[in-house]
């Protein structure tokens, strides 16, 4: 019994790492390596996590509440992030593609955002007001 007490503290820690290790510190490493690249298609992926991630966020904390009863929501953010990250399903540029781009072609230009890929509206007052 000794032994899985030990077992259960060390999955215990290993649980505690493997969340900010797949929603913070990969992605943050990630990120930087597709800023030096010479690639865009990674600096898209990497900036769609960010903003899907912004998003995640946004709705934790709005749902709390409602949150608080779901046991297993930790686990489902975990694997959902996780898909959104790994390289081999791109989730994040896919949900991005999607749907963030469809609100945005219906909503963006209300919000001054123009929809077409790499492109913006300027701020009314130069590109100067907004640095």
């Amino acid at each position: 019994m000794k032994n899985m007490g030990k077992l259960w503290t060390f999955f215990t820690h290993l649980h505690s790492l493997v969340g900010p290790t797949i929603t913070l510190i990969y992605p943050l490493y990630a990120s930087v390596v597709a800023i030096e690249s010479p690639s865009k298609v990674d600096d898209d992926q990497w900036l769609a996590y960010w903003i899907l991630y912004s998003l995640l966020t946004l709705f934790e904390m709005l749902a709390e509440p409602i949150l608080y009863w779901v046991p297993i929501w930790y686990h489902i953010k975990v694997a959902f992030v996780a898909w959104l990250v790994l390289p081999q399903f791109r989730g994040a540029s896919f949900i991005y593609e999607k749907f963030v781009r469809e609100q945005l072609k219906k909503h963006g230009p209300k919000l001054g955002i123009d929809h077409g890929h790499g492109t913006h509206t300027p701020h009314p007052k130069g590109e100067e007001a907004v640095k």
